[in-house]
Order: structure tokens, then C-alpha cells, then sequence
């Protein structure tokens, strides 16, 4: 075998710059293809299909200064079976330390169907292209564009004229996602056993993700026999896109004991590579993305969270660090239980006993069926509150606001004073203005209301809002702050707040001791 006589040795081929970009709207600009390619280089990467050169002028500038300016990886430009392609292509790559020709025609009696070429005629067509691109390049790669469609005695026909006209690399592409892990694997092995001069070349494998098979159609060619995985970072590519890159060597490294394949991919560069691509490409990793996406390593579940505390294993087959991240993200949300509450407070500074922990608990729940993510500043805000001694002799029973464009607005209140409950209903410029109107009316004060402020903590239309009020009386200055997803009730706590706040102040400084009068105004 050329480039490698390592068995168990499979190389990376990443196509993230040409098969990638081709993805509708994902079009990257120069400066952004030679950012990628570095990083690549860096990686480890063993080729890089730069582009097409013969596509624009702008993809073979692109891909002329990534071969000059590779380091460490093969560079490979893409070709149609034509003489003038292959031309470009070679003048784009040659410059590179190590070039590479990649040259494909589509084989399948449906891509046959559209150059209108016979099974003779595109025979002789390969045989033509091919052995003018290793004339000009030791380096030849040999694709048969939609090889699991194509007859198979066909593909074995195809296949060895390529290699008697020089491939040194046999790429077999599923080219519309349509092969099944056991067929892909079954297709590597004919082929090896049926084509003469098989074991000579290098097997490659390049699978489309329609029906979302594609890395393990890969990795089931490699079992098989095929020593080269063609793929993209986050699997970006044509429709469903392509096997993605951080799979394969994820999959390879933690379940060596199956696969026992050897690459030289620095794994720990994965997480920043694609946040790079999503970043200059416009196509965001979602979520539950295999290993790159930003729940790949987040925790949300109580029972899950328990045991990632305890071990790490139980619940994660590698680690964060492993792909470049610093540690494991424990989510905060609906499901999450108390350890792992106590253990994010702790981190973020908060030590509470049991009995303090069990009252935030039930706080942390009720915030947490409203909003889909609790983030570390909810969690500071809702602390502001939850260990503050000095909020509970007013307490917000429940409240209801009417809004909108005909005014003016409306609020009904009940509050808790002293452990008499009174309510009331009252208007206002807005619904915080007839909010605050019944707190006056309910609990009787001469502060003045210094400031009022707002400000969202966390992202997203589900996002707390923190309230700052600020009233003064005889002197005394004080702030309540609250949070809440809904801003009016966040007004409100913050106005509470600061009225038990003020009635604490007016013990400690001395002054008379006053009940808190209120009235139930109906």
C-alpha cells in the first residue's frame, strides 16, 4: 500500500474546504478557507481537499496559497474527469510539499445517463484522465461518483483500470447516503477480494448522511478493509452532509478495543475547530451533537448529575478535555436534584446548611419549570433573595396584571403582613406603576421610590429579569433586588424587598418600632 504500510493506520482525509463549502449558504471567504486549512494542518489532518480549482477563480486562488502554505498535510484538489480540470488542479496544488489530484466521474447507470456515455466509453475515459493525472502527480486519488448504485461487476471493472493507470488512492463514495453499515463493509471486501491490484492501493470511504448512517457506513468500511475516511468537521456538507470528522476519531479512540485504529488527529483541537467552522461558515452545531455539540457533555437529569459528582464514568465514555473543553457542564434545569444544586452553589461561592438548602430547593424548582435552562447568574439572583433574613414579614401571596394598549392598566394583589393576609385592586400608568399603587395601599409608608431599574441576567426570551428599587425615608436608604421571568413580578419582589428591608433599618437605628399598618381594601 502507498503512503502507509500500517495495517491498523487510517487516514484523515477532511473535505470541509470543498464538499463542506458546498453546502448551501456556508460559502466561506478566502481569508476564512486559509484560517481553516491551518487549523486543520495544525490538527493533524493527513489531506485536505482544499476545493475546485477549476470552479472560480477565487477557489483556486484558495486552494494555490493553502498548498503553499501547508506544513504538515497532503493537499488535494478536486477534478471532473476532463483534461482541462485536472490541468487546474495540478497547477493549484503543486506548490504543496506533499500534492495530491483527486479526479471523479459519476459510474452509477444514472450518472452514466447524463454524459450519455457508454460502459466502453466511460472506461476509456478513465483510463484517460487518470493516467494524465499521474503523469502530472504521484499522488492520485480516483473517485466513482455514486459507487454504491453502480453494478458491481462495473465498480470491479472501474476500479481496476484506475489502479493499472496509477491511483495510488480508490475513494468509494456513497454518494447520496443510501448504503446501510453492512453493505458498506460487504462493498469494501468484494473489492479487495475481486480487483486485481487491491491490496496495493488504498481503500477510501466517503459517506453522505441522508439517512444519518454516514459515520457509521465509515467506520464499517474501515473494519472491512478501507484505510482512509473521507470526511468535514461537524459534519458539514451536501443536503444531510457528511461522516464528521470528530465521530470517526472519537469512535476510534474510545472503542479501541474493537477498533483498533491508529490516527494522527490532535484530538484535544476538535471543540475548537468546530466552533471555528460554525463560526465562518453560519451552519451552528446543534445541540445534541455528537461529541462537539453543546450538550455533548452537559447534565441535566438529578439521577445523572448525582453519579457525574460521584464518577465521571458513570454517566460520560470520555472526557471533556479529551476534545478540548475544560470540564463536564452541569446544566441546571427542571430535572436537575439537590446535589447538584449544592454543588453549583458551592462553586459559585454559596455554603448552605440542609435546612437553607432545602427552602432554595423549592425556590430552584419553581424557577426552573418556567425557564428551559437555569444559568449561573439565575442562580446568584435567586440567592439574593432566598438567603436574605430580611425578607418575610411582607410576602407576595399572588398577583395579577391586565395590560395593554387601552389603558389604564390594572393589578390585582395579595400580600402577606405579619401573617394577615390583604388584597387589593388598583391602576396605574402601566402594570408596574398599578402594581407598586397596590403595595402602597396594602402597607402603609412614606418612603420614596429613589430608583427603579431593570435588567436582563441570562439569553433568550425566557430570560430573568433582575429589578433594582431603591426608596428612601427620614434618611434611611435602601435597595430590595428581586428576579423573576416575568418582569412585573420581579418589580414587585424588588419593591417588597426593600419595604422589609426599610422596616429592619428603622429597628436598628434606634427609632420607634412601629407596626406595619395596612388595610385591606378589598
Amino acid at each position: 500500500m502507498t503512503d502507509t504500510t500500517q495495517q491498523d493506520r487510517v487516514l484523515i482525509f477532511d473535505t470541509t474546504l470543498r464538499d463542506g463549502e458546498q453546502s448551501p449558504g456556508a460559502t466561506m471567504t478566502h481569508a476564512e478557507k486559509i484560517e481553516i486549512a491551518s487549523l486543520l494542518d495544525e490538527m493533524g489532518v493527513d489531506v485536505i481537499e482544499a476545493g475546485f480549482p477549476i470552479a472560480s477563480e477565487g477557489d483556486f486562488a484558495a486552494v494555490s496559497e493553502i498548498a503553499k502554505l501547508s506544513k504538515n498535510s497532503v493537499i488535494c484538489g478536486l477534478a471532473r474527469a476532463q483534461l482541462g480540470d485536472i490541468d487546474r488542479c495540478f497547477e493549484a496544488i503543486k506548490h504543496a510539499a506533499q500534492p495530491r489530484i483527486h479526479t471523479f466521474i459519476g459510474t452509477s447507470p444514472l450518472h452514466r445517463a447524463i454524459p450519455n456515455l457508454t460502459m466502453d466509453e466511460m472506461a476509456d475515459r478513465i483510463h484517460e484522465t487518470v493516467t494524465h493525472a499521474r503523469n502530472l502527480c504521484d499522488n492520485v486519488q480516483w473517485s466513482p461518483m455514486d459507487a454504491t448504485r453502480t453494478e458491481l461487476d462495473y465498480l470491479y471493472r472501474t476500479v481496476e483500470i484506475a489502479i493499472k493507470a496509477g491511483a495510488t488512492t480508490i475513494n468509494i463514495p456513497d454518494t447520496v447516503g443510501y448504503t446501510a453499515p453492512r453493505e458498506s463493509a460487504d462493498l469494501i471486501r468484494k473489492l479487495l477480494e475481486n480487483v486485481p491490484g487491491a491490496d496495493e492501493i488504498i481503500f477510501a470511504t466517503h459517506c453522505h448522511n441522508d439517512l444519518g448512517m454516514a459515520t457509521a457506513n465509515s467506520l464499517a468500511a474501515v473494519e472491512a478493509g478501507a484505510r482512509q475516511i473521507e470526511c468535514t468537521i461537524n459534519g458539514l456538507g451536501e443536503r444531510a452532509g457528511n461522516t464528521a470528522l470528530e465521530e470517526v476519531v472519537m469512535a476510534m479512540k474510545v472503542r479501541n478495543d474493537i477498533m483498533p485504529f491508529q490516527t494522527k488527529i490532535d484530538s484535544t483541537k476538535l471543540m475548537n475547530i468546530s466552533r471555528r467552522v460554525a463560526a465562518v461558515s453560519g451552519f451552528a452545531v446543534q445541540f445534541n451533537k455528537a461529541i462537539v455539540g453543546k450538550n455533548a457533555f452537559a447534565h441535566e437529569s438529578g439521577i445523572h448529575q448525582d453519579g457525574m459528582l460521584k464518577n465521571a464514568e458513570t454517566f460520560e465514555i470520555m472526557r471533556p478535555e479529551d476534545v478540548g473543553l475544560t470540564e463536564t457542564n452541569i446544566v441546571m434545569g427542571k430535572h436537575s436534584g439537590r446535589a447538584a444544586l449544592r454543588s453549583k452553589l458551592e462553586n459559585l461561592g454559596y455554603e448552605l446548611g440542609d435546612n437553607q438548602l432545602k427552602d432554595v430547593f423549592v425556590r430552584f424548582k419553581e424557577l426552573a419549570d418556567r425557564k428551559k435552562e437555569i444559568y449561573d447568574d439565575d442562580l446568584i439572583a435567586l440567592m439574593r433573595t432566598a438567603t436574605d433574613p430580611e425578607s418575610d414579614r411582607i410576602v407576595l401571596v399572588s398577583m395579577t396584571v391586565v395590560c395593554g394598549t387601552e389603558g389604564p392598566q390594572k393589578a390585582e394583589m395579595s400580600l402577606s403582613v405579619d401573617g394577615t393576609e390583604a388584597k387589593t385592586s388598583q391602576t396605574g400608568d402601566g402594570p408596574v406603576d398599578a402594581s407598586f399603587n397596590c403595595i402602597k395601599a396594602l402597607v402603609e409608608h412614606s418612603a420614596r421610590l429613589q430608583l427603579y431599574q431593570v435588567h436582563a441576567v441570562t439569553e433568550g426570551t425566557d430570560a430573568q429579569a433582575t429589578v433594582s428599587v431603591r426608596l428612601e425615608e427620614d434618611g434611611r436608604i435602601v435597595t430590595g433586588q428581586s428576579a423573576d421571568t416575568d418582569t412585573v413580578v420581579a418589580s414587585v419582589r424588588a419593591y417588597i424587598h426593600a419595604l422589609n428591608r426599610l422596616l429592619v433599618r428603622r429597628e436598628r437605628g434606634g427609632t420607634d418600632k412601629r407596626e406595619i399598618s395596612y388595610k385591606d381594601v378589598g
